[in-house]
């Protein structure tokens, strides 16, 4: 089925759409207080939902593995589940996280920068069941299709993203069943889904139902057309993948109810946060309190993991005044996080640093 597609709306003024509203009573993000876990409990940890959740029945439910296969599978929970299991802790953040910051402002899910979370994803490696299945010399590509479905882009559709054959069988890519130690929550992708540490979440299908080797690349709507860096709509663009390297602060002292500033005591003050990039561990992370004027390194400690994000802190001593406190992550492959961000055409990877006013009283 197809209907008129809807061009990308962008936002003349600061003011938001009554869908923009819609989408984000259906979808939240991580309250930044909630960087002082090493894991982020699963009612906290981000959510975006593209359609609908769905009903399943995990009884009923079986994963169908099929396609350019010697051994196609129809696996029940319970067999996944007898698999060997291991246990990865992962960063997951939205590709659009941070849309709502650009100008104009892309229309759709508006995020600030709290689309993010970390896991402990309990699951079967994907390698595991594709040489089970046994990969013919000819796929090239393995498609991954959950059970949410509706319209995007004038196309009706499963939820279906691809992986190359060298992506999928690498170590990383997991099939999870719980979250944190428990089943995964409805809304996480009840009874499995796709965990793909370092990529944004859009590659994490959740609700599978079925994986597919195939010989050709996916031309699915969720791969050649959403999730592309694209400056004009008339550009392909260029495809989304590993994360961009981000640094955040749990932002300190008391906030203002509306408008979130913050108000903070004179004296030794300990900013803390998290940083994280898919592309290498994080090197650097560095603190400004006038704005990125001048910067000073911060103290890192111990990743969860190889896909975690690490603890960072700095202490600043507050004098009474003003400020705009900022941080910004390096990685090992020296991608640098920038002052300010590329605007494009679905408000993606803006990993610009985090800015965060904050008053200190002298009382």
């Amino acid at each position: 089925m197809s209907v008129e597609p809807l061009e990308a709306p962008q936002a003349e003024s600061t003011a938001f759409q009554r869908e923009e509203v819609g989408l984000a009573t259906r979808n939240h993000g991580m309250p930044l207080e909630a960087l002082r876990y090493d894991t982020t409990p699963a009612g906290l940890h981000y959510l975006l939902i593209h359609f609908d959740v769905p009903e399943v029945d995990a009884g009923a439910w079986r994963l169908e593995v099929r396609g350019l296969v010697s051994r196609p599978r129809s696996l029940s929970l319970g067999e996944i589940r007898d698999m060997e299991a291991t246990t990865l802790t992962v960063t997951l953040e939205c590709a659009g996280n941070g849309r709502a910051m650009l100008s104009p402002r892309p229309v759709s899910q508006p995020w600030g920068q709290e689309a993010i979370g970390t896991a402990a994803w309990t699951g079967v490696e994907l390698r595991t069941v594709l040489a089970e299945a046994g990969l013919a010399a000819d796929a090239r590509e393995v498609v991954f299709t959950g059970l949410d479905r509706g319209i995007d882009g004038g196309l009706e559709q499963d939820y279906a993203r691809s992986l190359t054959l060298e992506e999928a069988t690498a170590g990383g890519p997991l099939l999870a069943y719980e979250m944190n130690g428990a089943p995964l929550p409805p809304q996480h992708g009840f009874p499995l889904r796709l965990v793909m540490p370092g990529w944004y979440g859009m590659a994490s299908v959740k609700w599978l139902r079925s994986i597919e080797a195939v010989a050709q690349p996916f031309d699915g709507y969720q791969v050649v057309h959403a999730y592309r860096f694209r400056r004009t709509e008339d550009e392909p663009g260029v495809p989304l993948s590993r994360i961009q390297p981000r640094a955040l602060m749990e932002p300190p002292g008391i906030p203002e109810y509306l408008s979130r500033d913050r108000f903070v005591a004179p004296g030794p003050c300990h900013v803390r946060g998290r940083a994280w990039s898919g592309w290498a561990p994080v090197a650097r992370v560095e603190f400004s309190a006038d704005g990125g004027a001048s910067w000073a390194d911060a103290d890192l400690g111990p990743a969860a993991g190889p896909y975690a994000w690490r603890p960072w802190l700095h202490t600043w001593d507050a004098g009474p005044g003003t400020y705009e406190l900022c941080c910004r992550a390096t990685d090992a492959a020296g991608n640098v996080q920038p002052l300010r961000a590329e605007w494009n055409v679905g408000g993606y990877t803006n990993n610009s640093v985090q800015r965060v006013p904050v008053t200190v009283r002298p009382d």
